[in-house]
């Protein structure tokens, strides 16, 4: 178990000069955001693993889902406790030295303990959450046939209640010398 000393160290943001306390924003882009990382640890070994979530609001939770068996699925079983981050990059920023060069960002990391939905409903709501994010325009019944058991079964739909989270960005002026997406 992590105590509240250390529990609050998990979520503290280095660069106070960047982090968000505004928690209105830290749950608008966790709404927005297109994929996280969720990092787990079975014993000494971290793994990372990148998948697509929704917020649930009224429980502060985040649901996902992952393979019925894997790393995720052991790590979990073994140590419930993770960390899932959600990051959206800006714009690259260049500098006279190579120490100074650097980039525009956004990202929120959230901690707590993740566990397998063992309840039919409840595993059915956190997967029609994702769909819903990020399948706004289909709806269930007419564009694509509803969750039934068998599917469930197919799948781990998880919860993260989160304990904590932090936000963080960095942004610079529109008129930030050299500044430019990266890809255009």
């Amino acid at each position: 178990m992590i105590n509240e000393t250390d529990q609050h160290q998990r979520s503290k943001v280095t660069r106070q000069d960047r982090a968000i306390e505004d928690e209105s924003w830290i749950v608008d882009f966790i709404r927005r955001a297109g994929m996280a990382t969720i990092a787990t640890a079975k014993g000494e070994q971290p793994f990372i693993s990148t998948l697509l979530f929704a917020y649930d609001s009224q429980a502060k939770a985040i649901y996902f889902h992952t393979a019925r068996r894997g790393r995720v699925w052991e790590n979990i079983q073994s140590n419930p406790q993770v960390c899932l981050s959600a990051t959206e990059m800006g714009r690259l920023l260049p500098a006279k030295t190579a120490l100074n060069f650097s980039v525009e960002y956004q990202s929120v990391v959230m901690f707590g303990p993740a566990r397998l939905i063992e309840d039919q409903r409840e595993a059915e709501y956190g997967l029609q959450l994702i769909l819903d994010k990020y399948f706004p325009h289909l709806l269930s019944g007419r564009d694509y046939r509803s969750i039934i058991e068998d599917e469930l079964s197919a799948t781990a739909v998880y919860r993260l209640d989160i304990e904590e989270w932090s936000g963080k960005r960095k942004t610079v002026t529109e008129e930030f010398p050299g500044a430019f997406r990266w890809g255009e």
